[in-house]
This record gives C-alpha cells, sequence and structure tokens, in this order.
C-alpha cells in the first residue's frame, strides 16, 4: 500500500493521530503501534495511535514514506503520504 493518509483534530495536535482506515496493512498499524476503534454512529473502523502526527510523521519518515501534501480541512489537518 504505497499511500496513507493521516490525520488530528486541531485542538488535539498533540495526539491522538488517525493513521489508517480499517482497510489499511495490519503489519505497518502494527509497527505504528495504532489500535483500531470505531466512533459511535459510524459504520466504519479507523486506527488510532496516542503518538502527536510529528511523532507518526518520524516513524514513517523511517519506515521509506515521503510527505506529498498536508492540509486543513475544518478543525482536523490532513497528510498525504507515499511510500516508494
Amino acid at each position: 500500500m504505497p499511500y496513507l493518509l493521516i490525520s488530528t483534530q486541531i485542538r488535539l495536535e498533540v495526539g491522538p493521530t488517525m493513521v489508517g482506515d480499517e482497510h489499511s496493512d495490519p503489519h505497518l498499524m502494527s509497527i505504528l503501534g495504532a489500535t483500531k476503534r470505531s466512533t459511535l454512529g459510524n459504520n466504519f473502523c479507523e486506527y488510532y495511535v496516542n503518538d502527536a502526527p510529528r511523532v507518526v510523521l518520524d516513524k514513517l519518515e523511517s519506515l521509506g514514506y515521503r510527505v506529498l501534501s498536508m492540509t486543513g480541512v475544518g478543525q482536523t489537518l490532513v497528510w498525504c503520504l507515499h511510500k516508494e
């Protein structure tokens, strides 16, 4: 899976960080220490880590991922990463 989106709420820039959806690579989620959870009212799961986005980005860089873009969507910060 070469592309990855991570995000966090602006008021939570110290964590937790959403690092994947229910179809994400379980091995990568394990390396990141992510746990799968479902929010009340959603019919899907997401993977979260308690780390700040900066820490997650550092871990992903060491695994070969590079940030392609970053944006703010409402009160959410989103990073798009790609692995060569």
